[in-house]
């Protein structure tokens, strides 16, 4: 149903010439000089139709990321997910003085502010060694990429997080291999990063098998994700304490870190989508699509039918187009919160990402959250579309488009979300566009 605005033509010309950045409308958008010598019609339509879905990315990139990613929580829709870390390191030196002794060895993560899920429950640190290069077969390791690693520990911490404050926590590393690394150090059977690599190929940190806490993030820059190596040198009079670091390596021309992500026993939705190429309608999901993070699961939104614009008779054009997203009521809360923004990509026919749509300004296009009416449960994602809806309009093919909503650093995080489809009548997904059509005066 199409409800007719009251049709004035300066009300017309003032509302496309107001449009700026501060406004609600889309920035970019440009209505044509022929507007001003025209009979207009403003036509507001909020019933177009509006598929959603869910799909999930075979596997996403986190190598790149410069954020260490670990723990481990249950999620009523997402089942339990996990995150773990592979890195290499290396000495800042390779020279020990040949009178020091061996004190003691510990890794340092620096937190970096991220968090996600409870962390008033306790997490766990398992130090693992891995027994395999840090080194990916192709250019890069994903979220599923997988290193071997030996089981026993070399060191373990039980931590209440506190993510927001500027502490680094401490790890106590086992002696036999503090010893071990002291001893070829400074005996000089290693004296450069190849043959430390082939000595030492790095560590794995990972959650602990029963935690149900929270995923947090720790800084990759090599000052903040360290061990140190403390030793003592025996001088004249008095004991002088050194120590040597052996930081993450992030200086070479390969991926020699990356997070592993995964979730397992996450709704049978989720779990049906095995191929990328693969959606689900909201309609066979209870009227519901998923966001989640990390995993590479994020929902795909659809307007088949926006080509029946051009049936109103007349030429037209976008004044104004805003969509408007509602999360699941009871699908947050203060543990499981949702992203004060979402960022839109737009994706092919196979559903992989070929652009991310931004202004002329290369500013990022932006769902943003509405809390105004945050009491009454009415909470929702806005999202300017003037400009896209447009280019929906002009494409030749008849293909039809779809784009993805997912946070903007969505291959190094875990924040999941669950979204209403369009047959919820109280909190359904809604475009609401402004289409004005206009002929022009000939004489």
């Amino acid at each position: 149903m199409r409800t007719p605005i009251i049709s004035m033509i300066l009300l017309a010309i003032i509302m496309c010439y107001s449009c700026t950045d501060d406004s609600p409308y889309d920035p970019d958008f440009n209505a044509g000089n022929s507007f001003v010598d025209s009979q207009i019609r403003v036509i507001e339509i909020d019933t177009l139709t509006i598929e959603t879905s869910t799909m999930k990315f075979d596997s996403l990139t986190t190598s790149s990321s410069n954020r260490i990613l670990l723990g481990k929580y249950t999620d009523p829709e997402f089942g339990t997910v996990k995150a773990a870390s592979y890195f290499e390191m290396l000495p800042d030196s390779y020279t020990i003085d040949s009178e020091a002794t061996y004190d003691s060895i510990a890794l340092y993560l620096h937190y970096d502010n991220y968090y996600y899920n409870d962390t008033l429950q306790n997490n766990n640190i398992h130090v693992k060694r891995v027994t395999k290069a840090v080194k990916p077969d192709e250019d890069v390791f994903y979220n599923t990429s997988e290193v071997d690693y030996n089981t026993e520990d070399i060191g373990l911490l039980t931590y209440r997080p506190r993510p927001m404050e500027a502490d680094t926590l401490e790890i106590k590393i086992d002696d036999e291999l503090g010893n071990e690394i002291f001893d070829n150090l400074q005996t000089k059977v290693i004296t450069n990063s190849d043959e430390f690599k082939n000595y030492f190929k790095g560590i794995t940190i990972q959650p602990g098998d029963s935690d149900n806490g929270s995923v947090i993030g720790f800084s990759t820059e090599t000052t903040s994700c360290y061990m140190r190596l403390y030793y003592t040198i025996e001088e004249d009079t008095y004991l002088s304490q050194s120590y040597l670091d052996i930081p993450i390596n992030k200086g070479t021309d390969y991926a020699s870190f990356f997070n592993q992500i995964s979730s397992e026993n996450s709704n049978e939705y989720i779990q049906s989508l095995t191929d990328q190429e693969e959606v689900i309608s909201s309609s066979q999901s209870e009227n519901k699509s998923f966001i989640q993070s990390g995993i590479g699961v994020a929902t795909a939104i659809s307007f088949p039918h926006i080509k029946t614009l051009f049936d109103i008779e007349g030429t037209g054009t976008i004044l104004d187009a805003t969509l408007n997203i509602h999360p699941e009521i009871a699908s947050y809360n203060d543990n499981l919160t949702l992203r004060d923004t979402l960022n839109v990509y737009v994706l092919d026919q196979n559903n992989n990402v070929t652009e991310q749509l931004t202004y002329s300004d290369g500013s990022a296009v932006q769902a943003i959250l509405n809390k105004e009416n945050q009491e009454f449960n009415n909470i929702y994602y806005v999202l300017p579309f003037g400009t896209y809806v447009e280019t929906l309009l002009n494409l030749e093919t008849d293909d039809i488009q779809s784009f993805a909503l997912l946070p903007n650093d969505f291959e190094s995080s875990v924040d999941r979300m669950v979204l209403y489809g369009s047959t919820n009548n109280s909190y359904k997904i809604e475009l609401n566009l402004i289409y004005t059509v206009y002929d022009e005066d000939e004489n």
